[in-house]
């Protein structure tokens, strides 16, 4: 097994995925990049070279997340972390006036694919008494009126927490990381007054290097203004 720490991010092709790949190699770590987007999972893994691994697939499907899992394993040798990023909003909000397809759509991927990451994962996570990450959101610290998406933050709230304590008994961690508005493709308009991706890499990588001893619950990040 190598001494190169690898670390598997879903939602990698851009945004806060991408940013935190290009952290984690920068760090010396080997990542592998998970996503939908083959030509920009292509041009990420070009950039970052050898370090990095380029799955395509769904993060809805299970056997693609397990398929990436052990992918990563052959490749690298070991799975030490896992960020299961991949997320989405509504386009319509509200309960009377939303979409119910695109509420299934939506828990789909933020609840159900973050599920399928950590089951695809936590066997090799055992194995290096690994780190499970998860992207929450402020929307899932505060009520929102009406908020469907904020709702599914709140599960992945109660799920990090939960996870923490079960992990914690073979020695491995689980954070939860919560920004606050970040200025990435998931909004249609851009925000550069908010948090970038770059600000999220960050607390993403303070989570992972910290001595065996500490382990980080909860990193939430918010824009000054």
């Amino acid at each position: 097994m190598s001494d190169r720490k690898t670390l598997l991010i879903t939602g990698a092709s851009s945004g806060i995925g991408a940013a935190t790949a290009r952290a984690a190699v920068s760090a010396g770590w080997n990542v592998t990049l998970f996503a939908r987007s083959a030509g920009k999972l292509d041009a990420l893994q070009a950039e970052l070279g050898d370090a990095a691994l380029a799955v395509v697939g769904d993060a809805t499907h299970l056997l693609a997340q397990e398929d990436a899992v052990a992918r990563t394993v052959e490749q690298f040798g070991r799975l030490d972390a896992v960020f299961a990023n991949a997320g989405v909003g509504l386009d319509v909000p509200g309960t009377e006036t939303g979409d119910p397809d695109e509420w299934r759509a939506m828990i789909d991927l933020n609840i159900m694919a973050l599920l399928y990451t950590a089951r695809a994962a936590l066997p090799e996570l055992r194995k290096t008494k690994g780190h499970l990450l998860l992207t929450g959101s402020m929307a899932g610290k505060v009520h929102l009126p009406g908020s469907i998406y904020g709702a599914s933050k709140w599960f992945v709230h109660g799920y990090a927490g939960n996870m923490a304590q079960e992990m914690r008994e073979w020695g491995g961690r689980c954070t939860l990381i919560a920004p606050g508005m970040v200025d990435t493709p998931f909004f249609e308009e851009p925000k550069p007054d908010k948090l970038k991706p770059e600000d999220i890499a960050e607390a993403v990588m303070f989570a992972l290097t910290q001595p065996e001893r500490a382990s980080v619950l909860e990193i939430a990040v918010m824009p000054r203004d």
